[in-house]
């Protein structure tokens, strides 16, 4: 495999829909109703559970829910963002790109909507406009820590790490030791072969409370690149259910598969060479 295709694989992990590192653009304090990914409000309909919790079969009854909601009254604005979340946890981000550029026009000057509108380019792969989108959310006198990391998880899957890295440490400044950056910096040196500062980091992650799995996925993941292939099962099955601690090391099985690239990229330049 190519450094090139390990580089895309890392990326496809670290900014999957699920991951702790993803854009973690939590709406909470952006003028808006949401907590983390799930909108609730009035009649609109809610998840019983976090979407990032849920298996397919769920999943899909959950979008086909919003989905309905949003059919019924396009110009709400959280249906729509409801529902753009659920197609983007389903893998579906064109369409969720689409759903929330309707919804952007209708609230152009909403911050959790441009928030959300952003995370959905930034899936979609439209990161450029995605980092525009998020700095028009942004306000410079009340900044939002989530913002701040999810301009760092843009520019971490554009290639520019010390831009990145630079984000996480101003988010940290304003939510010391919130776990979802300290994990979004721990991946970051994931992507340049640096798996011992990666772990510090991810270790400190999960000491903080109010993590959750995708955090501890992530910590999974980088012991099982170190050949800690044992330990990295016991991490990934900690504080889940059978089912998705099993899914998880599924999951964990077929990334490490790739163990023989994921060590040729931790040694080239002696683990300093950041991934084109």
């Amino acid at each position: 495999m190519s450094a090139g295709s390990t580089s895309s694989l890392l990326r496809t992990f670290l900014f999957r829909g699920t991951s702790a590192a993803l854009l973690t653009l939590a709406l909470a304090s952006c003028s808006t109703t949401a907590s983390k990914d799930n909108i609730t409000t009035g009649s609109i309909p809610k998840s019983s559970r976090p979407m990032d919790t849920m298996n397919s079969t769920d999943l899909a009854q959950t979008t086909a829910t919003f989905g309905k909601a949003y059919d019924a009254n396009p110009k709400d604005r959280d249906a729509g963002v409801n529902y753009a979340n659920a197609l983007r946890m389903s893998g579906r981000n064109d369409q969720a790109l689409a759903v929330m550029q309707q919804v952007a026009i209708n609230n152009p000057n909403d911050r959790g909507v441009l928030a959300a509108y952003g995370k959905a380019q930034a899936a979609a792969g439209q990161l450029e406009q995605a980092l525009s989108t998020i700095d028009r959310a942004q306000t410079p006198d009340r900044p939002d820590w989530r913002l701040v990391s999810a301009e760092g998880a843009i520019l971490d899957q554009l290639g520019r790490s010390t831009d990145a890295r630079g984000k996480y440490r101003d988010a940290l400044v304003l939510a010391p030791n919130e776990p979802t950056v300290l994990s979004n910096l721990g991946m970051s040196y994931v992507l340049t072969g640096d798996l011992k500062n990666a772990e510090s980091y991810l270790r400190s992650a999960i000491a903080q409370p109010g993590k959750d799995s995708r955090v501890r996925q992530n910590l999974a993941l980088v012991v099982g690149l170190q050949g800690r292939f044992a330990e990295a099962e016991k991490i990934a099955r900690e504080e889940l259910t059978p089912q998705q601690a099993n899914a998880n090391v599924t999951y964990l099985r077929s990334m490490l598969a790739q163990r023989n690239s994921w060590q040729k990229l931790a040694a080239s330049g002696d683990g300093k060479k950041a991934v084109q």
